[in-house]
């Protein structure tokens, strides 16, 4: 592995300053939180960074702060942190914990940060074996006429692989605003429109520039009769990604949903939102047919590739399976 320069950064500010002066030397750099999976692209040439800017040396970012409507986090709060944290201790915040606990490993969630894991790179076996590919520069995605077994079935192309993160499903589901931090400043983005589709720029999965870094997400503090949950499915039981997965949100009155937000992950180049499933639930009483309802139509819209048709009904049966956990009875 060649030799890297470290810079041990003292603030969001100071890693942003860093990141634009190597730009302008002419010099790659990546930013480290954790560091799980930024080294292993260092070691499979995925990432060419010849500068790497140290953010566990930044005592900002990696606190938890509620208010009765908003709720800050960190972007450099440790998975092992979200998932324990007593502030998120409610049934709102069921579903950002629960994906936080299913992410890799005990040893990589003591590492690895929200803003990590919500912006790490594809996991495509293409991509990571150094083929030239869309997300490595090139112009062919060699999944499409290879092994595409866990690609997308949702929203690919020309780009069909999918977005390894469990916490962005869980954000989106949340209707969190993502905090930017870049030379310019602080910008907010909704978690929706974070996420990147192949279609408008197959290299990327975001908005960031280069230069940018997420330092923070806001969140509407769940309300009294929000529920939620994250379920997934993996073809093994650590340190793996999502075949499916699913995040919900509820907001109940009784037995009935008021508001519905329902996110797949594992699934598409972006956390998918089912929009139309939402629709659906809003207004009804959950229920056992309910839920079988909604998983029938959560797969409504998919293009399954070859070789990954068994994630449609894998999917169909992960949101019915999420609405039951969420029922009154449950």
């Amino acid at each position: 592995m060649k030799a890297l320069t470290n810079i041990n950064a003292r603030s969001i500010a100071d890693a942003v300053a860093a990141a634009s002066a190597a730009a302008a030397r002419g010099q790659a750099f990546a930013f480290s939180g954790g560091g799980t999976d930024l080294l292993q692209q260092i070691k499979d040439g995925t990432n060419q960074a010849d500068v790497l800017i140290n953010l566990r040396t930044v005592r900002e970012a990696r606190t938890v702060a509620v208010s009765p409507t908003e709720t800050l986090i960190g972007g450099l709060l440790t998975l092992s942190e979200l998932a324990s944290h007593t502030a998120l201790s409610g049934p709102g915040w069921a579903v950002l914990r629960e994906a936080a606990a299913s992410a890799g490993t005990p040893q990589i969630r003591n590492l690895a940060t929200l803003a990590g894991n919500v912006t790490q790179r594809p996991w495509c076996w293409y991509y990571r074996s150094g083929f030239p590919c869309f997300k490595a520069g090139g112009s062919e995605c060699f999944s499409v006429n290879g092994e595409h077994q866990q690609h997308a079935i949702f929203g690919g192309g020309p780009s069909y692989s999918v977005h390894p993160s469990d916490l962005a499903p869980a954000l989106v589901a949340l209707d969190a605003t993502f905090e930017v931090t870049g030379p310019g400043g602080t910008r907010r983005i909704a978690a929706g429109e974070f996420f990147v589709l192949p279609s408008q720029n197959p290299a990327r999965e975001n908005v960031l520039a280069a230069t940018e870094l997420l330092s923070g997400v806001r969140i509407p503090t769940p309300a009294a009769g929000v529920v939620s949950t994250y379920l997934k499915i993996t073809d093994r039981e650590a340190w793996t990604h999502a075949e499916v997965s699913v995040a919900a949100v509820l907001s109940m009155e009784g037995a009935h949903i008021r508001t519905a937000s329902l996110v797949l992950g594992g699934v598409a180049p972006i956390p998918w939102r089912l929009t139309d499933v939402a629709q659906l639930l809003c207004g009804r009483a959950l229920s056992a047919a309910v839920a079988a309802e909604a998983g029938t139509m959560a797969i409504a819209q998919a293009q399954p590739l070859p070789k990954n048709g068994h994630k449609v009904p894998m999917t169909s049966a992960a949101v019915e399976r999420t609405l039951l956990r969420l029922a009154p009875s449950a």
